[in-house]
């Protein structure tokens, strides 16, 4: 989907209309955003040493957020629209959008820090320029669950939705900001110009992360795999629930 909104723009007329001017990352999973990394993966990578498949997943994971941070070097504004949990990675991925619209049920959290660990693919960077250092520390080695409301009075969430109507608060808040879109995209560029986040200072993070589950007992590793059987059973009834409609 990313390459293919890259090639999009390149392939369109440059002093024609753009082909878009929002992107909305959602999930069609009940009561899922997104739970996070694949934490099986990553305990039988620890277990058998694989430092570079370890690196290989982090670093795509911040190409990712990253693309998602400088609106793929487009005048587009990215939206989050968070319906349901978003853990770990989810929150990350939350995190790298210019805008956080979430549902009044919807929940957030870091857990990494429950198995001896840390979010290493873009939770400091994000977390850190949009509160302050202090601030996204506290909330990382907290591994504590917030609500949107909590992540709204924070300003980490910018639209607090009534449940069920996050989609239809999306398309509000398009058509309230539409006629100022060239002032939004270009704030949001600024931002990203004033308090960068580089993909250099990602991977740095992300090689951060990959020396620290390196070091993970296996009383660690352990907690990871409980974590991943809950992560498990959740997908498992979301998939259900997708099934039955």
């Amino acid at each position: 989907m990313q390459s293919l909104i890259r090639s999009t723009f390149a392939e369109s007329d440059p002093d024609g209309e753009a082909p878009f001017r929002y992107f909305v990352v959602g999930s069609h999973t009940p009561g899922i955003f997104n739970l996070g990394g694949d934490l099986m993966l990553f305990a039988n990578a620890i277990r058998a040493g694989e430092r570079s498949k370890l690196q290989a997943y982090a670093y795509s994971c911040v190409d990712v957020v990253y693309n998602n941070a400088v609106s793929y070097d487009q005048p587009i504004v990215t939206i989050a629209m968070v319906q349901g949990d978003a853990l770990g990675g989810g929150f990350e991925t939350a995190l790298s959008c210019n805008v956080i619209v979430a549902e009044r049920s919807a929940k957030f959290g870091l857990p990494e820090v429950l198995f001896n660990l840390f979010p290493g693919m873009g939770a400091y960077s994000f977390l850190s320029r949009r509160l302050d250092a202090v601030r996204a520390e506290k909330m990382i080695l907290s591994g504590r669950i917030y609500t949107a409301a909590e992540l709204h009075e924070m300003g980490i969430v910018d639209v607090l939705a009534e449940d069920g109507k996050g989609e239809a608060a999306v398309r509000d808040y398009i058509q309230r900001t539409d006629r100022k879109h060239n002032a939004l995209q270009a704030v949001y560029k600024t931002r990203q110009r004033v308090a960068p986040v580089t993909l250099s200072e990602l991977r740095d993070v992300a090689d951060i992360w990959v020396a620290a589950a390196l070091r993970l007992t296996s009383a660690d590793l352990r907690k990871m795999e409980r974590l991943a059987g809950a992560q498990d059973r959740r997908r498992a009834s979301g998939a259900i629930a997708v099934a039955a409609e």
